[in-house]
């Protein structure tokens, strides 16, 4: 197949949402032409009228100078996978109603445009899979009758946020089943970065996702510290900060607070799923990582008539200084918090909300404050209200004791 025959460089599926518009803005500041296919209308709109439809540091501007030089487009036209030369597909393995991974999300996606694949282009899977699905997509493509369609799993490694950062200095992970296929994939990624590293399609699919569970295993140890040194009365911040002054054997502990999001969770129970149900390490965090918000509320009803109480929750985003709402344990604390105090507040100030209040509000009306998400801004919190800060924020927080109560 003549490659020149194509028209695009790369076209992005699911090309608008928080991994391929990342990712689609960086390969275009790298000359390479770039269209955006996304089904969503109205994320398309946003991103062909020059707007970025979630926040990313340092996309604004570069979006609407891409969008000025034609090298970016987004569409929701599939007819334009066939006019370039490399497919990116940003579709994961999502977990259905019964926590099991729905690993037909990947073929699915390229099913409904394989009357537009051609001879000759590279699929490259982006988002993380289930073990297997490499696998399963070569199968695919083969009984679509689709001849000489490479296919590569090169997982995303970026931080939310920081992705126009570490999508240029994080080394690529390329997996391929032949030189020649894993020379396409790393011809495309150096546009990107310099450095490259090669693994099976299999091992690639597992780094992805151990990546993912260890750090929410760290988090659920960092959590399970926190619960033990507080129940003891203890301040966990002390015991921590000692432990890792100039100590770097201790250096990496993270603190403790909400572990979340659209993956540590999810991919942790694929890795469960993967293994027979045999995970019990990853079991184990979740169960401290999803109790946490029961465990704050527990400790407020010893310490507080939480049934007459006012709790504002203070950020509904799953991390610090984001707009992404996405599997935040703050909507499940908000959750069981309806049930047991008299009202729920909630405030955040990046996620627009009807129901949300502003901070000052929440402040004035609270009786108590849970800080959920560690936003930077409230670390300068003024108030006189009771404030559980399990972030260490404000260095201000009370210390849940189960002995105390007041009435």
């Amino acid at each position: 197949m003549d490659r020149t025959l194509f028209t695009k460089d790369v076209v992005i599926i699911g090309g608008c949402g928080r991994v391929g518009l990342p990712l689609g803005l960086a390969l275009a500041s790298r000359g390479l032409s770039v269209v955006l296919y996304d089904i969503n209308r109205s994320a398309v709109d946003v991103v062909n009228s020059g707007s970025m439809p979630f926040a990313e540091e340092g996309a604004d501007g570069l979006l609407g100078e891409l969008l000025s030089t034609g090298r970016l487009i987004a569409t929701t036209d599939p007819a334009v996978i066939a006019d370039s030369e490399h497919l990116v597909v940003v579709v994961g393995t999502p977990l259905d109603g019964h926590q099991n991974p729905d690993v037909d999300a990947v073929p699915r996606a390229l099913e409904r445009c394989a009357e537009f694949l051609r001879p000759g282009q590279l699929v490259v899977l982006r988002s993380t899979v289930y073990p297997g699905v490499t696998a399963m997509t070569e199968r695919l493509l083969a009984r679509l009758g689709v001849p000489e369609v490479d296919v590569a799993f090169c997982p995303e490694r970026i931080a939310e946020g920081r992705a126009l950062t570490e999508l240029f200095d994080l080394p690529q992970i390329v997996s391929t089943r032949s030189p020649r296929v894993a020379g396409r994939a790393e011809k495309l990624f150096r546009h990107l970065t310099d450095e490259i590293v090669q693994l099976t399609p299999e091992e690639a699919e597992l780094a992805k996702l151990f990546t993912n569970a260890w750090r929410y295993i760290k988090f659920a140890a960092a959590n399970q510290f926190w619960m033990m040194a507080n129940d003891s009365g203890l301040d966990f911040d002390r015991i921590r900060h000692a432990m890792r002054h100039d100590y770097p054997r201790a250096a990496d502990m993270p603190g403790p607070g909400f572990a979340a999001g659209p993956c540590l969770a999810k991919d942790t129970m694929q890795l469960v799923a993967f293994h027979q149900n045999n995970f019990v390490l990853g079991s184990s965090a979740m169960m401290i990582n999803e109790g946490l918000p029961l465990y704050l509320i527990s400790k407020l009803e010893c310490m507080y008539d939480l049934p007459n109480l006012r709790v504002g929750i203070l950020g509904m985003a799953f991390k610090g200084d984001s707009d992404d709402p996405r599997e935040s344990l703050a909507y499940k604390l908000r959750k069981i918090l309806s049930r047991k105090a008299a009202q729920v507040l909630c405030t955040d100030p990046y996620i627009s909300d009807e129901r949300f209040i502003n901070l000052t509000q929440a402040l004035a009306e609270a009786d108590v404050l849970v800080i959920a998400a560690p936003h930077e801004q409230y670390r300068a919190l003024e108030t006189s209200k009771p404030v559980i800060d399990i972030w260490g924020l404000t260095g201000r927080g009370v210390l849940i004791d189960v002995n105390a109560r007041t009435s």
